[in-house]
């Protein structure tokens, strides 16, 4: 949590955004098409297509979770005067 005595570092904070932003994109993409590929390659049905997905979506929400904190720890947004 930042103090009141700290500022935002707008250099930090876009950097990591866009990471984030195209990071995300391929990996939702690729969790999509995952469950999609997987589905169709043993014939497996829309539900369990929709499901898979959704379980490799998750996945990647978390891996730019992870993505996020590490990078906070490496350029860090709230810098202290």
């Amino acid at each position: 949590m930042p103090s009141s005595d700290s500022s935002i570092n707008w250099t930090s904070l876009i950097t990591i955004c866009s990471a984030a932003i195209l990071i995300g994109t391929e990996l939702l993409g690729a969790a999509w098409a995952s469950g999609w590929a997987l589905a169709g390659f043993f014939q497996l049905g829309s539900t369990v297509e929709t499901i898979l997905q959704c379980v490799f979506a998750l996945c990647a929400l978390y891996a730019i979770f992870v993505f996020l904190r590490q990078a906070n720890r490496v350029e860090p947004v709230f810098k202290r005067n």
